[in-house]
């Protein structure tokens, strides 16, 4: 059972835009490189970086809550801590994530761009080494697009699977054989991680990445015709190794 990787992203920030990345190299006990990193509180939510720990993800600004969010596009730069935003209708935006003073710019940024749509005063959060992953577990996400494409066919209308924000995509896996490997090896390039769990879908995949309408009920859609609200694996790195686009991913 073996497929190739065809893409690698990472998500800097909770919720904002997908950055392609050529190669990836995964760790024991870490989470997908630059992915993230960082996370804009809406409203308090009771993070404390003494003491990180898991928090729903509706606390933050992000598409399952708010699908205006995809209006905004991130760039963010680890080699020196620089963020460039833009959004329709706003200023292009720079500053530097790596002082505090630069990450409340941003906030107040986003502001002015979410508007109406927000819950509360936004904060940008350094997790500083904490990953703000939707599961507490989850540490690398992978979609296999045999199984989007087997669901836009099942609907009748394509389905982006930038929707489901993985960090690794997969061809030439037959549709949805990813459910029901918990517990078992796969070799990612020179990496070999264990399946954690399938990754259950919510109104995040809803909103379409390009235009931000929520305009497909992904999760309906799933039961509707599977009968589960799965799509994609979480998996838990065991053995280090780099992973790039073209490399083989499957079953040991």
């Amino acid at each position: 059972m073996t497929g190739t990787i065809t893409a690698l992203y990472r998500y800097p920030i909770k919720g904002f835009t997908h950055e392609a990345a050529p190669s990836a190299h995964l760790t024991p006990g870490d989470g997908f490189p630059c992915d993230r990193l960082y996370a804009v509180e809406d409203g308090p939510c009771g993070f404390d970086p003494s003491a990180p720990a898991f928090i729903s993800k509706q606390k933050f600004a992000v598409l399952a809550k708010t699908a205006a969010v995809a209006k905004v596009r991130t760039q963010y730069d680890d080699k020196d801590d620089t963020l460039r935003a833009t959004a329709p209708g706003a200023p292009d935006f720079q500053t530097s994530f790596d002082e505090e003073a630069g990450r409340i710019a941003f906030a107040a940024w986003l502001t002015t761009v979410l508007g109406k749509h927000l819950s509360g005063p936004l904060r940008v959060i350094d997790g500083k080494g904490h990953r703000f992953t939707d599961h507490p577990l989850g540490q690398v996400s992978i979609i296999n697009l045999a199984s989007v494409r087997d669901l836009a066919a099942k609907i009748g209308a394509p389905v982006d699977p930038l929707r489901f924000r993985a960090n690794l995509y997969v061809e030439g896996w037959p549709a949805w054989v990813e459910i029901g490997w918990e517990g078992r090896v796969l070799r990612l390039g020179a990496a070999r991680a264990t399946v954690f769990e399938s990754i259950v879908r919510c109104a995040a995949t809803e909103v379409d990445p390009t235009t931000a309408a929520r305009d497909l009920d992904v999760p309906a859609a799933l039961f509707a015709h599977y009968g589960h609200v799965l799509c994609g694996i979480y998996v838990r790195v065991q053995t280090a190794g780099t992973v790039r686009q073209g490399d083989s991913a499957g079953l040991t």
